[in-house]
């Protein structure tokens, strides 16, 4: 690189639950700029999955988080050429990292569901992604897979 790394900018906990992991996953939602929006339809969605969840001793929080941590990777592949060929290297992934594509992935997928508002559609992709089931936990299977196929082209590593 030229310059310099960018420093980390701190993000402020969100209003309601007080985490910083809610402001970063409303800041993936948010669409035109549009902040108190992207709140609402998680707020909404929270309240939603609070109605619905059958685990009675967690939070709606709580089933977020662990939705959450059902979708995000832990190694994926990276393609790498050696000697004129490209080979599908599977390499771990950095913490943050894990957390934007499991964001991401929660998000992309929730957008594609078939419900009438996003905040159902996203409340809708946290439950089945607390059950291990939904798009976004099938994204991570076949990334895990991918990597577990090519696990044989490791030594590529750099």
């Amino acid at each position: 690189m030229r310059k310099r790394k960018a420093k980390k900018r701190p993000l402020l906990p969100d209003p309601k639950f007080n985490d910083q992991l809610v402001t970063r996953f409303v800041n993936n939602l948010m669409w035109d700029g549009k902040k108190s929006t992207a709140f609402n339809v998680f707020y909404n969605a929270i309240d939603i999955v609070d109605a619905k969840k059958q685990d009675e001793e967690k939070t709606a929080l709580q089933v977020f988080k662990d939705a959450l941590a059902n979708v995000t990777p832990h190694v994926e592949v990276r393609s790498r050429r050696v000697g004129g060929a490209t080979f599908q290297i599977p390499m771990p992934i950095r913490p943050d990292r894990k957390l934007s594509m499991g964001m991401k992935w929660l998000i992309l997928f929730a957008r594609k569901r078939n419900e009438k508002s996003m905040a159902q559609k996203l409340a809708a992709e946290i439950l089945a992604a607390h059950k291990e089931e939904g798009a976004a936990v099938k994204k991570r299977m076949d990334v895990h897979k991918m990597a577990e196929a090519n696990k044989a082209f490791s030594h590529f590593r750099f």
